[in-house]
C-alpha cells in the first residue's frame, strides 16, 4: 500500500486565501480595454464602500485600490492577473465582493 501523495493544493485565480495580515485574492482582468477610466474608477468606488485597507498589485507594483489615480498608473492591461489584498473588519466581504465586479467586468 503506498501513501497518499502530500502535495499543497494549487489555487488559482479567483481563490480567496487567508493571509497572515489578511486575505489575497487573484483575479484577471477580463474585459477588452482592460483597466482603463471606467473600470478604474468603479473599481475604486467599489473599494471605497468597505472600511479595511485594500490595496491591488501588478508586475510587482502594489497601489491603493481606492484610488483611481493609482490603479491608473498600472496600465494592467486585458488578460493581466492581479492581486488584490485586503486587510480589516471587512475584507472578506470586500475581495468577494470585488471578484464579482472583475467576473462582471466591472457592469
Amino acid at each position: 500500500m503506498t501513501e497518499p501523495s502530500m502535495q499543497a493544493p494549487t489555487t488559482g485565480v479567483d481563490d480567496i486565501l487567508a493571509a497572515n495580515d489578511g486575505y489575497r485574492l487573484r483575479v484577471r482582468v477580463l474585459n477588452e480595454q482592460g483597466l482603463h477610466a471606467r473600470p478604474a474608477a468603479r473599481l475604486s468606488q467599489e473599494a471605497q464602500k468597505f472600511g479595511c485597507s485594500i490595496h491591488l498589485r501588478h508586475d510587482g507594483e502594489a497601489v491603493d485600490a481606492k484610488s483611481i489615480l493609482d490603479i491608473l498608473t498600472m496600465a494592467a492591461g486585458h488578460g493581466s492577473e492581479l492581486e488584490l489584498h485586503a486587510d480589516g473588519p471587512d475584507a472578506l466581504e470586500a475581495l468577494r465582493h470585488l471578484r464579482a465586479l472583475f467576473h462582471n467586468r466591472f457592469r
